[in-house]
């Protein structure tokens, strides 16, 4: 049995752990700020820390419960391996370790004072710091070059088919007199990343009933961001064709990334509505 007490008592206990987890974390997110936050591939991390902690406070009345049964041996086994993390990520300057740390080190402590049962209902937020880390480099280079030659291959053929004069050599396409090279933040891989933390936190807070509806979502995330970004660059050898490389290259980028990625994230709104109606079109069995 678990009797819940007022936040302000709950506060109370906890302020030691609240003070340690701010001197261990606020230089980390200072760094994140300073350093990864301000370029486009990094941009989603923000609002990730926004919602990680709007989720921890609508669950805050599980913190502040008694009663429960704690698991001090796994939790503490937890709290080992997240400190050894933090240490080698800080003193290394390894940002993936450094806040990987976080997910570890705060079950430990969910699972020492509270035990399993808070600890469940917090996997969501502890899964979404996920998302606050930065992609290691190893992951960048290997993911970045076979999805810049995909994007380039169905640009291509996209405007082929619309009837434009273009060619492609590798990932640099030629239209007119114009020559474009899709970069590596063409290619797509920061925008699946992010949109993955959007779709994700969509299905939490949805709640859709049934596996089925949930997995079609998930599944969808991925060929949705890539998909969309195939229409940004199409879109900016358009504006370069028509309008000249300035233009293309200057405001019309970045609102083009902007534009794509909120059309990307309507198109995935717009399935589920659509999974909706065709649920409502099932027999009741079937759903």
């Amino acid at each position: 049995m678990t009797t819940h007490v007022d936040l302000r008592d709950g506060l109370m206990r906890s302020w030691p752990i609240l003070l340690g987890l701010l001197a261990l974390y606020v230089p980390t997110y200072l760094t994140l700020a300073k350093q990864y936050w301000p370029s486009e591939e990094n941009a989603h991390g923000p609002i990730v820390l926004i919602v990680t902690l709007w989720l921890v406070w609508k669950l805050r009345s599980n913190l502040f419960a008694t009663g429960q049964k704690q698991n001090p041996a796994t939790g503490y086994a937890l709290l080992f391996v997240g400190l050894i993390l933090y240490i080698f990520g800080r003193s290394q300057s390894v940002y993936m370790f450094e806040l990987g740390s976080q997910i570890p080190l705060l079950l430990g402590i969910l699972l020492i004072i509270y035990g399993a049962g808070t600890a469940k209902k917090f996997w969501y937020p502890l899964l979404f710091l996920l998302f606050l880390i930065p992609l290691p480099q190893f992951v960048i280079e290997g993911l970045t070059g076979p999805l810049k030659q995909n994007v380039s291959v169905l640009a291509e053929n996209t405007m082929y088919w619309l009837g434009y004069p273009i060619a492609r050599d590798g990932v640099v396409l030629s239209i007119g007199p114009y020559q474009l090279l899709v970069a590596d933040a063409c290619s797509g891989l920061y925008s699946m990343f992010s949109l993955s933390a959007l779709g994700l936190f969509y299905i939490y807070v949805a709640q859709r009933p049934g596996w089925l509806h949930n997995g079609l979502l998930l599944g969808s995330i991925i060929p949705i961001a890539f998909f969309s970004n195939v229409i940004r660059v199409v879109l900016l050898v358009l504006i370069t064709y028509y309008f000249g490389d300035e233009v293309g290259q200057g405001f019309a980028h970045k609102a083009a990334g902007f534009v794509l990625f909120l059309a990307a994230l309507m198109s995935f709104v717009l399935l589920d509505g659509l999974i909706l109606q065709v649920r409502k079109l099932l027999p009741e069995g079937n759903k």
